[in-house]
């Protein structure tokens, strides 16, 4: 009789782990997105491994914001904008879902410009990426329902490794890497505080919070499975985090050490060949091209399915386009709109992604109030109501980055 073959437990745990990540790892990388990974360059460029604690205390951060949005989309089997039309009314929902528009078709106009500055660092021009990557992620959208749409922004998701690759192909001190980790160095000057913020402000994000939620929902999360959502989140905020530190690693142990100070993550990508080596700027420019095909993808869905839950129309991706007319009109709107403006040479891009960053800053503590409130009703929530100890972080949290959103966007006017 045969031996069966068996495969090891190590394996059989990864691929168990494999088969249930999904919503969470794809926010949260979604997040590492072109002005995230241009911020992140920036603050490596500019200020070294000091901003390696930060993110240590962001990801904390994250894992309790987007573990409660989770957690409201399946209990309730509904996205965040439903539940604040259903509890606050639609004066504030209206409010919400128009700083959301705004923020987001900013931010997704940055996100193909990403694809654009990418190509170009390839010598391809953005008069052929552009409307391409427009036209693939809408064809993905229109002929694929949840699951086939999820594996392939999974798939999207591994171009970060090649942030991974990259810190290991420069070698970095490890020894400094450590010490920037466990010892705070703070700069209290205006430019230092202004980093922070805009590092905290592209983690952290309203359309982090309402995509999650309508993905869990829109998957249909069992509850009695949700702990394996759980270890999605916040393996996805680990995870994501982690590549934001490897982002400042590699600008900190190229850049800031030869005093090169970068306004772009297509401008960390340049400088780092001639210091790193060409495969080095090469990994950097295929990371800024996932990680913007990425967010191209993520950011018009979640402002799609935040408008149609706020005001009640039919929405997700299992449904067709017959029956989710205004879901499918309003992404391929908001793709062409930001397609058009990516083309043109002369739009003010950098303008257009500080709006979008200031308006999401000001909606920001206004959904983390509202998320809070729901997550602790009881009639909605029952027994999967906030316990004691996430609301304390949670409410210290919404402290923090609303005294900080008050210092971002009065600085926005104030004299350079």
């Amino acid at each position: 009789m045969k031996k069966r073959f068996t495969l090891p437990i190590w394996l059989r745990n990864t691929f168990a782990f494999l088969s249930i990540i999904g919503p969470g790892i794809i926010t949260a990388s979604a997040d590492n997105d072109a002005p995230g990974i241009a911020t992140y360059s920036v603050a490596g460029s500019k200020y070294g491994y000091s901003f390696i604690w930060i993110i240590l205390l962001i990801t904390i951060g994250e894992v309790i914001i987007q573990e409660m949005a989770a957690r409201m989309g399946a209990v309730t089997g509904k996205g965040t904008a439903d539940l604040i039309r259903e509890r606050f009314g639609v004066k504030t929902t209206a409010f919400a879902m128009l700083c959301l528009l705004i923020a987001n078709l900013g931010t997704t106009v940055a996100e193909f410009a990403g694809v654009a500055a990418a190509g170009e660092l390839f010598g391809i021009n953005r008069l052929i990426t552009v409307p391409l990557a427009g036209l693939l992620i809408t064809l993905i959208v229109l002929r694929g329902n949840y699951k086939s749409v999820e594996k392939i922004l999974l798939v999207l998701c591994l171009s970060s490794l090649s942030y991974v690759i990259t810190v290991f192909v420069i070698k970095p001190e490890w020894g400094m890497v450590l010490q920037a980790a466990v010892k705070p160095q703070i700069q209290m000057n205006s430019d230092y505080m202004i980093s922070v913020l805009a590092v905290i402000g592209t983690t952290i994000t309203p359309w982090g919070i309402f995509y999650l939620q309508a993905s869990v929902a829109d998957k249909g999360v069992d509850l009695n499975k949700y702990g394996d959502t759980r270890t999605d989140v916040v393996f996805g905020s680990m995870w994501g985090n982690i590549i934001s530190a490897f982002i400042i690693i590699t600008t900190a142990a190229t850049l800031f050490s030869n005093g090169i100070v970068v306004n772009s993550a297509e401008e960390a990508a340049l400088a780092l060949k001639p210091l790193a080596g060409e495969a080095s700027s090469l990994l950097f420019a295929v990371g800024l091209l996932g990680a913007s095909l990425l967010a191209v993808s993520v950011l018009p869905l979640s402002t799609t399915y935040a408008i149609c839950e706020a005001f009640g129309f039919e929405r997700g991706l299992n449904r067709n386009v017959k029956d989710a007319p205004i879901f499918y009109t309003i992404f391929g709107g908001i793709m062409l709109i930001s397609m058009l403006l990516a083309m043109f040479p002369k739009m003010p891009l950098f303008q257009i992604m500080v709006l979008s960053q200031t308006v999401n800053a000001i909606l920001l503590p206004v959904i983390l109030i509202l998320v809070l409130i729901l997550a602790n009703d009881k009639i909605l929530m029952g027994s999967w109501a906030n316990k004691k100890g996430t609301n304390y972080l949670a409410v210290c949290l919404t402290i923090i980055i609303f005294f900080a959103t008050i210092i971002l966007v009065v600085t926005q006017f104030l004299p350079a």
